[in-house]
């Protein structure tokens, strides 16, 4: 919900994310000035109530939502930054928290539904040439909302396919959720990337089919609300 506050392009700006807090009600219980935004890159099950099982990556990035460009950290921030270090984590205070979500999401946004719809591990998933292609053309849609909201990324989609890939067969934690009867995460994932097309103007037809794919799939077994 506090993904608009900054560091996106200034006719953005303060906007609430409809698909994410459609009443604002999260947005007035947690006023954005009291969030510090963070990316974790960690790979983690949940093997058992109160039993979380690391698998890979021990890194988290932290940053003031409301941050501009060329704004130094808050002095929380580093604060906080030092307070996750002595934990035993690997700490980078980011300039632009948004752009770091961003990119997290882009390859989430794709690989997250996909293994919710199919039951496959990542390497399943991107072995497929057409699957594969499909999610590209995702990814394309949400590299050309990046660079209207100021949020570009360099990367092509096949270069964060090769990084994946590199992490070996793993469940994404959507499919996880769906294996064990939970709500899944489809609104903060995909259908916010959506919303972020429509206030862009730009068109995401596979990002729309991937969307409802996953949200009538995920209906059928309960996990949504129709």
């Amino acid at each position: 919900w506090w993904f608009l506050a900054g560091g996106v392009d200034a006719s953005l700006r303060g906007l609430q994310l409809k698909t994410v807090d459609p009443q604002g009600e999260i947005a007035q219980a947690i006023p954005t000035k009291q969030v510090i935004g963070s990316v974790v890159h960690a790979s983690c099950s949940l093997d058992a109530p109160g039993v979380v099982r690391r698998h890979f990556g021990n890194s988290i990035i932290v940053g003031e939502p409301m941050t501009l460009l060329g704004d130094e950290p808050t002095p929380r921030l580093l604060a906080l930054a030092e307070l996750l270090r002595a934990g035993g984590l690997e700490v980078k205070v980011s300039s632009n928290i948004q752009r770091d979500a961003w990119y997290k999401l882009w390859g989430n946004m794709t690989m997250n539904p996909v293994s919710a719809i199919t039951g496959a591990t990542t390497d399943k998933i991107l072995g497929d040439p057409l699957v594969r292609d499909f999610i590209t053309r995702v990814m394309l849609e949400a590299k050309a909302i990046g660079e209207q909201i100021g949020l570009p990324i360099a990367d092509l989609p096949e270069d964060r396919h090769k990084v994946t890939l590199k992490l070996g067969a793993f469940k994404t934690s959507m499919l996880q959720d769906v294996e064990a009867g939970k709500p899944i995460e489809l609104d903060a994932i995909v259908g916010a990337v959506q919303e972020l097309g429509c206030l862009s103007g730009v068109a995401t037809p596979f990002t729309d089919a991937l969307l409802g794919l996953t949200r009538l799939q995920a209906q059928q077994r309960g996990l949504l609300p129709a």
